[in-house]
């Protein structure tokens, strides 16, 4: 039994359809991975976090990650830099890391470890800004209160500074 040709109309819908599966499915047939999370150094963080003003302190003046007493930014997702400088800019408040990924937080895959929180301290200006910029959402598990943001990034009040968890750059 003979096939009919295929239209013209239908070879170029199979052609780009085809195309189409490739872009998105890749040259081996499988789904792509989602993009890589772009981690900085600490150097590279603290550039840039330092030129839009942010600052930092921790309780033994050191930025080394093995050590729970220190603030350290080593491995920390650019994301987060960005959601940080977008907070300072937003808020136009004064911004001081007080945790970045060193040890000695919760664990987890949205944890400071993996790049994902900061904790930056009190002051009137961004407490202000974040209970009125962010919609209250109620008490995280452990009691704290939390706050998100339209970007989907939370902040936590854990009484004596932030904890901020960033999924995107945004505020």
């Amino acid at each position: 039994m003979r096939v009919p040709p295929m239209p013209l109309w239908s070879r170029a819908a199979l052609g780009l359809a085809a195309a189409t599966a490739t872009a998105l499915l890749g040259t081996a047939g499988t789904a792509s991975a989602a993009p890589a999370v772009t981690k900085l150094t600490q150097a590279q963080a603290a550039s840039q976090l330092s030129a839009a003003g942010v600052t930092h302190s921790s309780s033994g003046g050191c930025t080394t990650r093995s050590n729970s007493t220190c603030t350290s930014y080593e491995q920390i997702n650019q994301t987060t830099v960005s959601g940080v400088i977008t907070l300072k800019h937003a808020s136009g408040c004064a911004i001081n890391i007080t945790g970045g990924t060193e040890v000695g937080h919760a664990s987890g895959t949205y944890s400071h470890y993996n790049g994902y929180k900061v904790d930056i301290a009190h002051n009137s200006c961004i407490d202000g800004y974040v209970k009125s910029a962010f919609s209250y959402i109620g008490l995280r598990g452990d009691g704290y209160p939390q706050w998100k943001a339209a970007s989907g990034n939370l902040y936590c009040d854990e009484g004596n500074h932030w904890d901020i968890t960033y999924y995107t750059s945004g505020g």
